[in-house]
């Protein structure tokens, strides 16, 4: 555990919060490696905080899965399988589309126009077959997806499995492999969208991802 840590400045940030962003953001860019031993202490000094705000955000992290722990033993990274990837991909689409059928009942006329238009840009990376430009603006529109569909509680649980969601689908690529129909796809998530038509578009979301 070598790379380096910017020291955190508790007065301009909530601590814990913060704590749990700086390690979560380490663990998706390596510098705390799959497998990983975690020693709070050597975190907080590297952190330039006590061990509390370490001690609270591993087992945040624990709590969704990036981090294992066993009493007395050891506090590691966690190590990601192929059934895990699998799980954490149905998690996301289902979970999307309960989330997509209350964005289609709830949101305003100006909310629907901000959706459709973020799709647009989903669409675009599409039909350019720019797999990467896809997943950011993916995550763009989900994002907005989830504020639109006015549940707080869908909101804390997505916020609180980013990072994991994040780890586990870094590999991810289209179901669909062909940019036409991959496109096409998308589209009719588009027009379910604008027809407000929830069962629609909850088919769409989830054909678009094989899970129809």
């Amino acid at each position: 555990m070598t790379a380096p840590f910017v020291a955190i400045e508790p007065r301009r940030t909530v601590l814990c919060d913060e704590v749990y962003a700086r390690l979560g953001e380490a663990i998706l860019d390596g510098r705390l490696a799959p497998g990983e031993q975690l020693r709070d202490q050597e975190l907080a000094e590297r952190l330039g905080v006590s061990r509390t705000p370490v001690r609270e955000a591993l087992q945040r992290l624990a709590r969704t899965g990036l981090v294992e722990v066993s009493p007395n033993r050891y506090t590691r990274v966690s190590i990601p399988d192929a059934p895990l990837l699998k799980e954490t991909h149905e998690f996301v689409v289902l979970m999307l589309g309960n989330i997509v059928r209350l964005a289609v009942a709830r949101c305003s006329d100006d909310e629907l126009g901000v959706l459709v238009g973020k799709l647009d840009d989903v669409i675009a990376a599409s039909r350019d077959d720019d797999r990467l430009g896809i997943i950011d603006r993916s995550a763009t529109f989900f994002a907005s997806l989830t504020r639109a569909a006015s549940n707080r509680a869908y909101v804390v649980v997505m916020r609180e499995a980013e990072f994991v969601i994040r780890r586990n689908l870094a590999g991810w690529h289209p179901f669909i492999e062909c940019p036409i129909r991959r496109s096409e796809a998308y589209e009719r998530l588009r027009d379910a969208l604008l027809a407000r038509d929830a069962d629609w578009a909850e088919r769409a979301l989830r054909a678009q991802h094989g899970l129809d």
